[in-house]
């Protein structure tokens, strides 16, 4: 079992970060910020770009600390990544199976199986919760149409089938999203999912904290030996960490969503910590962003009980979790990749 350790965010467009014997050094200027023991951090991510000295840089990739580069709104560009670990057998294995649209499919299949039982448990523990402060025969409606897309997925046979009725239950997830915002209707609101840019403060929310949770499956991915890039129902493009992208879905309504939607609900962000551009982009101002990190970082610590394992774990660790039992299942180690199925 990997232990959680740390994230360290930068979130200034101006701060160096250096090497001091076992130290990364955040400076600005002449001027020395912040000192953290590398072996207290799994991961550092900086939002904009100043600097990161070479020795700190190869030190990160000796041992296995991931460093992201993130636009200051949490558009990903870049990660440092050193020697592949795992067996090179794993890793071929993913990549046969990448190839393989029928191989694809079947862990396709229950990804997104995971995501749809999670997403309409989400809708079902609101009813449960606040039906007295939402439409609940609405909600109860989507939930039961997430309900039918999930035996429609277990019946399908291809990846655009799977694809379009994902498509379709998302939709429906999203329809009824606004309901489950209980506080600060008239800042926070939501229409429907829109993204580069995001058009309103829900959606620069979810679309900053998806960002944080694909960074943190593609380092847990890394961790097991895993190429991040490869995936199976998301296909191969440049630049893209497909199987991330694959993993993220199961995990997007239990932990991101319900993060977001808890920081609404309980007040911890307000309308005036945005900005709208120019442009009409919607972007979180400096202090938000802080905010929605440490935030973050406490969700991570909650403790929940894995459905598969059976154990307690933090939510932190269910990212390394997933990706280990799917470098099990590679390996032949388990019949089948079995999802996040939360509840």
């Amino acid at each position: 079992m990997k232990r959680l350790l740390n994230t360290l965010y930068i979130t200034q467009p101006d701060i160096y970060l250096s090497l001091d014997g076992e130290n990364v050094v955040a400076c600005k200027g002449d001027d020395v910020l912040m000192r953290v023991p590398l072996h207290n951090l799994e991961s550092i991510v900086t939002f904009g770009y100043t600097g990161v000295s070479p020795a700190l840089m190869g030190t990160c990739a000796e041992k296995g600390i991931a460093l992201s580069f993130l636009t200051m709104n949490g558009r990903f560009l870049a990660n440092i990544v050193g020697m592949e670990r795992g067996n090179v057998l794993l890793r071929k294995t993913q990549y046969r199976i990448s190839d393989d649209e029928t191989s694809s499919r079947d862990i396709s299949r229950n990804i997104l199986i995971g995501k749809l039982h999670n997403s309409r448990w989400v809708l079902e523990r609101a009813v449960r919760d606040h039906a007295l402060r939402l439409d609940e025969v609405r909600v109860r409606r989507a939930a039961h149409m997430i309900a039918d897309s999930i035996q429609s997925i277990r019946c399908a046979e291809s990846l655009d089938t799977f694809r379009g009725i994902e498509g379709e239950a998302a939709s429906i997830y999203f329809s009824v999203f606004n309901e489950l915002i209980l506080q600060n209707k008239d800042a926070f609101f939501f229409k429907g999912r829109n993204r580069r840019p995001p058009l309103d403060t829900v959606n620069a929310l979810l679309s900053f904290t998806y960002t944080l949770l694909s960074h943190d499956v593609a380092a847990a991915l890394c961790s097991v030996g895993l190429d991040p890039f490869v995936g199976f129902l998301h296909r191969d493009r440049p630049g893209r960490r497909s199987l991330a992208l694959d993993m993220v879905e199961e995990l997007r309504s239990p932990l991101a969503d319900r993060f977001v939607l808890t920081l609404i609900n309980n007040r911890q962000v307000s309308a005036d910590g945005f900005v709208k551009k120019e442009s009409g982009a919607i972007i979180m101002k400096d202090e938000t962003r802080r905010n929605v990190l440490s935030a973050w970082q406490e969700r991570k610590r909650d403790k929940m009980t894995h459905p598969f394992l059976k154990e307690k774990i933090s939510w932190g660790l269910v990212s390394h979790t997933q990706a280990l039992l799917l470098a099990r299942y590679l390996r032949g180690d388990l019949d089948e990749y079995p999802p996040f199925l939360w509840k």
